[in-house]
């Protein structure tokens, strides 16, 4: 799905319109997707103030109008509970574009990148660096699915959901741990991952957020604290540089974090195929 010959060559979205629900915007998330469906030959819909989800018009409602104009919903959203109404009430798949709970397509794309990098996701030790946020909660669910390492390192009080966590250990798929030491838990790392510590809706945290997350900062020597030389460095983006991560470790050779951007947009469109029933 990565070569411009297939996007030139086929057009399984011919005639086919996605409606694109932002309550959260995001840079990406639009262009991966619109630009996405667009090379796969459909239509995609910006949509936001005019839907205000939730607040204009209940969810339900927008679910059951917007589903009767298009043939597939993506929703990038504050509220979790928000997407599960619209998926309940659609009559056409939707795709969660990123909940304050969770962001798989991201977790999609990262792991697209380690196999790309790698071979395979599986028996790698992937270590995260900061809040336990959506990000997290995707990486646990992965882990439910595929054998890996996963290490979430955070300040304490700033733990992944309990019970998400509970969950991913009791599958005994992966090997989960919760750790506050970085240069500990980036030991013998093949991936070392990191996001903003305050996400939207967060800002007006952001200096007692400095305090806590003090020395979780992703430095070269950090990167090098792992004992290997070809450990990768991760961001789902936007990265605010010089504070949760160093310029040079985003611009350094290790980092693969535009590789991953990219793979947004493929990982993305194949999650459209299958939706609608095109893999």
């Amino acid at each position: 799905m990565k070569r411009k010959k297939v996007y030139a060559d086929e057009k399984p979205f011919s005639g086919l319109t996605l409606a694109m629900i932002f309550a959260k915007p995001s840079a990406r998330t639009r262009i991966s997707f619109e630009t996405g469906f667009y090379k796969l030959g459909g239509h995609a819909l910006l949509l936001g103030d005019e839907i205000g989800i939730g607040k204009r018009e209940l969810t339900k409602d927008i679910a059951r109008v917007v589903s009767r104009f298009n043939d597939v919903i993506m929703a990038r959203l504050f509220a979790h509970a928000d997407l599960l109404e619209l998926a309940a009430y659609s009559s056409v798949p939707v795709i969660n574009g990123l909940t304050d709970w969770n962001h798989p397509c991201q977790i999609m794309a990262d792991a697209l990148t380690i196999l790309e990098l790698r071979g395979s996701v599986e028996n790698c030790r992937v270590v995260y660096i900061g809040d336990g946020n959506n990000i997290v909660h995707s990486w646990l669910e992965l882990a439910r699915r595929l054998p890996f390492e996963f290490v979430c390192c955070c300040p304490p009080g700033y733990e992944p959901n309990a019970d998400l966590v509970r969950r991913a250990k009791e599958a005994k798929c992966s090997c989960i741990e919760i750790l506050h030491d970085p240069k500990e838990a980036v030991k013998n790392a093949d991936v070392i991952y990191t996001d903003v510590w305050a996400s939207m809706g967060q800002k007006d945290q952001i200096a007692e957020r400095e305090r806590a997350f003090a020395g979780f900062q992703v430095t070269m020597d950090l990167l090098q604290a792992s004992g290997r030389d070809d450990t990768i460095f991760m961001h789902c983006l936007p990265a605010e540089r010089g504070r949760e991560v160093t310029d040079q470790v985003m611009e350094c050779n290790q980092s693969v974090v535009f590789q991953q951007a990219e793979n947004r947009m493929h990982a993305q469109n194949a999650i459209m195929l299958k939706c609608l029933a095109m893999a």
